[in-house]
């Protein structure tokens, strides 16, 4: 899915009628009644060869009041701010109403990318309103019926540009991940320049702090931030030198609550996070200390992990605590317990308001980046590995017994290891899980996903033949004749 695009208008204009058509199901509820939509539904579009999100969105209101119009209101427009793309829909029949030039006026503010669509135009009833629509100020409209798919090619034609531009960026902005090594690679990471800078998304809950943070260490007020919660609306990168590291930072829309907001916001809002975290190397994710390791924290950081990102915990608001050491005991504890699987990860204290903490944040993140690149020798490794074998055999499920033959590591960012074994459909999770943690403490890997994989490799060995050239010790016992033993 290379962009996003939502369907925006007033209400009962076609939103939900072409949504339905985009992802090729009737999962939106349609009716001639105004007003039927009143959250926000995802779901994947497509046009011929053109794959995209595509949001519906509740008709757009002039409610700016707490009442569920007003509400309805403030979702559609967060939906219009985080997509890449908004297509602004009119009622052909109607005409253009008053209520349409106001929200083409938001749009033109809101969304870079907005595409005009009279829908309900087939017959020569909608001539007059196609006219009236350049007075808009938002480009050629596009003539459609939603319910008879016409337009659908027309709406095709304005959205390719758009789509191969943000393919581009996308390129652009992709950080190097899973990449292949081999015996002769250097140990060396990769170092961060102006032309590939170190990427790393801030993620967390609305009023964590990030873009004060964001602000604290670029040195000046580009983030807008606030008391209110939720004030970004969209995933914002800002590139700066860093202690003298070049650096993509990208700032996200907050995760919220369940109880405080649509599910289907959160549900947008967390795609927005997963967008920033599939274009960052490290991610920091931000706890405020007074409520630390609520469930998104806990979602996006093993979010995080499952993508293979390196993983810094910070958390902020650390001045406004009296009781630090004790606290900083019971964050640790808490990590441990509720994240095992980023166990070591770096967990810094930070504030955002005051700066204080930010040089131990940069090492974390210069830390993380330098152990997600990490490369062991397959010598190495091997050794490692006897040494396991030794400690704790693998087990014989069914009287199987499971050989682990050699080990190499196959790729970095993060590390990811093949072990050749036969039976590596026998082998338990929990026999896994003690090859990774010793990797972790014996390469000092802490925190960094670690990859391993099992492959049957029969009999074929690499060092069969290598073994077989050096008599082992049995053989020369046998040799000897009975006067020499």
């Amino acid at each position: 899915m290379s962009f996003t695009l939502a369907i925006v208008g007033r209400p009962n204009v076609g939103k939900s009628t072409l949504f339905n058509r985009l992802v090729g199901k009737k999962l939106a509820l349609v009716d001639d009644q105004p007003g039927v939509t009143r959250d926000l539904r995802e779901g994947e579009g497509r046009i011929a060869d053109l794959r995209f999100t595509v949001i519906d969105s509740a008709g757009l209101e002039e409610a700016t009041d707490d009442s569920l119009q007003g509400r309805m209101r403030r979702l559609t427009e967060r939906a219009v701010e985080m997509a890449d793309v908004c297509l602004f829909m009119i009622d052909a029949r109607a005409g253009v109403l008053p209520a349409d030039e106001v929200f083409a006026d938001i749009l033109r503010k809101k969304n870079a990318n907005v595409i005009l669509a009279a829908n309900k135009g087939e017959g020569r009833a909608a001539d007059a309103t196609i006219l009236e629509a350049y007075a808009l100020g938002l480009g050629e409209p596009i003539r459609m019926s939603a319910e008879h798919g016409e337009g659908m090619g027309e709406l095709m034609d304005a959205l390719r540009p758009l789509a191969m531009a943000f393919e581009e960026r996308a390129a652009a902005d992709a950080p190097e991940v899973d990449v292949d090594v081999g015996e002769d690679d250097e140990d060396a990471p990769r170092v961060p320049t102006k032309a590939k800078p170190l990427q790393i998304a801030v993620v967390g809950r609305p009023n964590a702090g990030k873009s004060t943070l964001i602000n604290k260490i670029i040195g000046e007020e580009r983030l807008l931030t606030g008391p209110e919660a939720g004030i970004t609306r969209d995933a914002i990168s800002v590139q700066q030198e860093w202690d003298g590291v070049p650096m993509r930072i990208f700032d996200t829309a907050g995760m919220r609550k369940k109880a405080k907001i649509q599910e289907k916001l959160e549900k947008l809002s967390v795609s927005d996070g997963l967008r920033a975290v599939k274009f960052a190397e490290v991610v920091v994710v931000l706890l405020d200390v007074e409520i630390p390791f609520e469930q998104q924290d806990l979602r996006i950081a093993d979010l995080a992990e499952r993508e293979g990102r390196a993983v810094v915990i910070a958390v902020n608001k650390w001045d406004t605590e009296d009781d630090k050491q004790d606290k900083l005991k019971e964050l640790r504890q808490s990590f441990e317990r509720l994240l095992p699987q980023l166990k070591g990860a770096p967990l810094v204290t930070v504030s955002a308001k005051t700066g204080k903490g930010l040089d131990r944040l940069q090492q974390a993140i210069m830390r993380a980046h330098e152990v997600w690149n990490r490369r062991i020798t397959t010598a190495q490794l091997n050794r490692w590995l006897v040494g396991m074998l030794e400690q704790h055999p693998p087990p014989a499920p069914g009287g199987k017994r499971i050989k682990l033959r050699y080990m190499t590591q196959v790729k970095t960012r993060p590390p990811a290891f093949v072990v050749m074994t036969s039976h590596p459909d026998l082998m338990p999770e929990s026999y896994k899980r003690y090859l990774v943690n010793g990797l972790r403490a014996d390469f000092d890997m802490p925190g960094t996903p670690i990859r391993l994989f099992l492959r049957d490799q029969g009999d074929k060995n690499p060092y069969k033949d290598k073994k077989s050239s050096q008599p082992s010790r049995l053989s020369k016992h046998l040799k000897k004749g009975p006067s020499d033993r």
